[in-house]
């Protein structure tokens, strides 16, 4: 009876071992679904601050870079397009892959200010 014991235990670290991966690429896809997420609202952070900006007749670029993490600044692009009494912004934020292979559409936010006169 003890060597059956002994023979189980080594049975079930080499399924676990087997589970394994499975398991990594379930957590580095739950990792990537809530940088998605970051990324969207860092989106929405970059539009607001450069229709702000532009409204008061600054650069919306600028502001929309600094809107950002750091880490996400080097891949934000905002382009303002102005309109009678209103400007509007629309900031494009690319969303990084920690899963190699996969590739995503940038994240797109756009916000609506009024003109400071």
């Amino acid at each position: 009876m003890p060597y059956r014991r002994r023979h189980d235990r080594g049975q079930v670290a080499v399924e676990y071992l087997g589970f394994l991966p499975i398991l990594l690429l379930v957590a580095m896809a739950a990792v990537q679904l809530g940088l998605i997420a970051y990324t969207a609202q860092q989106a929405g952070t970059a539009a607001r601050a450069g229709a702000r900006s532009a409204a008061l007749q600054d650069s919306a670029q600028e502001a929309c870079a600094n809107a950002v993490s750091g880490w996400l600044a080097d891949g934000t692009t905002c382009v303002a397009a102005p309109g009678g009494d209103e400007v509007t912004v629309t900031a494009t934020v690319e969303i990084p892959s920690i899963v190699p292979g996969w590739t995503f559409d940038p994240a797109r936010k756009t916000a609506t200010m009024p003109m400071d006169h």
